[in-house]
C-alpha cells in the first residue's frame, strides 16, 4: 500500500476542538509540515489550544467562514495545499433542534463550497471529517458499519449526512479524490463546555447540577481525540480514494454511568470538593434522542493498519486532571 505524506495542509475548523487537536498532532508527527488554518472562530474555536505554534513559521492562520466563496477561493488557491481536510462544521444537536439554519448554511453549503474549489483547483485530496450519527440509532446490540444506510434523526446529523453524499458525488460523478471519516464520541482536552464530559466535569468543579437527559440510559461509543486524530492520518497517508472509514475504539457508556464514573474520579482525587451523585438531575429528554450509537472499526483496522491507544480510563483521568489544572 502506497503511503502518502502530505507537505501543505490547508484544514478548515483547525480551532475547534478535533480540530486543533488534529494540528498539534500533525506538527509533532511533521515537525516540517506546512498547515493553514482557516477558521471562523465561532463560540466553539479556541486559539488558547495552538498558542505554541504562534511563531512556527509552517503554521498560517486565516479567519473566515467556509460559506464565503470568494474568501474561501482566495485562501485555498494561494496556499496551493497537497490536501483540504474539513472539520468546519456546526456540531452541538441541541443547537440544531433549535434552529438548524446555521447547520445547513456551514455543513452543506459550506461543504459544497469546498468540493467546488478542491474540483476546480485540481486539489490531490479531500477528506470531510464525519460523524457515526448520520447513521441514526441503534437497539441494545448491533453496530453500524460502513455499509449501514444513513438514517440521521436530528438537524445536525441530516445535515452532516447530506454533506457526506455531496462528498461521495464529488467523486463519483468528477472523478475528485475524496475520503469521509465517521468517529464515534470524542473526549480530550479542549472540548467546548456544552459536551457532556466538559460539562459534567466543569459542574463537579463549581458544585453545580449536572443535567443528565431522560434516564441516562443512552449509549455512546467514546474514543480519545488523540485516537481520531491518528486515525485521520491513517486515512490522509493511506486511504483509497472514495472510501469511507468508520473511527472508533468500541468503548460503550451510558450517559448515566459515564456521569458517575466521572464524578468517582474527582472525588478520588480530592475529596475535600464534597462532590457526590447528589449533584445528577434528571432532565427530560431531547427531542428525537438517539438511543445509541456504536461501530465497526473493522475496516480501518484491517486494511489501513490502524489501531486506537489510549485506554478510556487512563484517557478520562488525564481529561479531568487537564480540566482541573486549565481552571486552576
Amino acid at each position: 500500500m502506497t503511503s502518502r505524506s502530505p507537505s501543505s495542509i490547508f484544514i478548515t475548523g483547525g480551532s475547534g476542538f478535533i480540530g486543533s487537536n488534529f494540528i498539534n498532532y500533525l506538527f509533532d508527527k511533521y515537525p516540517d509540515i506546512t498547515i493553514t488554518n482557516y477558521d471562523a472562530l465561532t463560540y466553539a474555536a479556541n486559539q488558547k489550544a495552538l498558542v505554541r505554534h504562534r511563531n512556527n513559521p509552517g503554521y498560517h492562520f486565516i479567519q473566515g467562514n467556509i460559506c464565503d466563496l470568494p474568501l474561501l477561493t482566495n485562501a485555498i488557491s494561494s496556499t496551493e495545499p497537497d490536501i483540504v481536510i474539513n472539520f468546519a462544521a456546526e456540531s452541538h444537536v441541541d443547537r440544531s433542534i433549535a434552529d438548524a439554519s446555521p447547520f445547513i448554511s456551514s455543513n452543506i453549503s459550506g461543504v459544497h463550497n469546498l468540493l467546488e474549489i478542491c474540483r476546480k483547483l485540481d486539489i490531490p485530496g479531500f477528506i470531510q471529517i464525519s460523524t457515526d450519527e448520520v447513521y441514526g440509532t441503534l437497539g441494545s446490540d448491533g453496530y453500524f458499519t460502513e455499509d449501514s444506510p444513513l438514517k440521521p434523526r436530528s438537524p445536525y446529523a441530516a445535515s452532516k449526512a447530506g454533506a457526506d453524499l455531496l462528498t461521495l458525488a464529488w467523486h463519483e460523478t468528477y472523478g475528485l479524490p475524496v475520503n469521509i471519516t465517521r468517529c464515534t464520541n470524542n473526549y480530550g482536552p479542549w472540548q467546548h463546555n456544552e459536551k457532556l464530559i466538559p460539562l459534567t466535569i466543569h459542574r463537579c468543579l463549581h458544585g453545580e447540577k449536572i443535567p443528565v437527559y431522560g434516564d441516562g440510559k443512552n449509549v455512546r461509543d467514546w474514543i480519545h481525540v488523540s485516537d481520531h486524530c491518528s486515525g485521520i492520518v491513517a486515512v490522509m497517508e493511506k486511504g483509497v480514494s472514495g472510501e469511507v472509514y468508520n473511527i472508533g475504539s468500541n468503548n460503550e457508556w451510558s450517559n448515566i454511568d459515564l456521569v458517575r464514573k466521572i464524578i468517582g474520579i474527582i472525588s478520588n482525587m480530592d475529596a475535600n470538593r464534597g462532590v457526590s451523585e447528589d449533584l445528577i438531575t434528571f432532565v427530560p429528554d431531547r427531542l428525537g434522542h438517539d438511543f445509541r450509537y456504536a461501530i465497526n472499526p473493522g475496516k480501518i483496522i484491517q486494511e489501513l493498519g490502524w489501531a486506537p491507544e489510549v485506554k478510556f480510563e487512563d484517557g478520562l483521568v488525564d481529561t479531568v486532571r487537564w480540566y482541573i489544572m486549565q481552571q486552576g
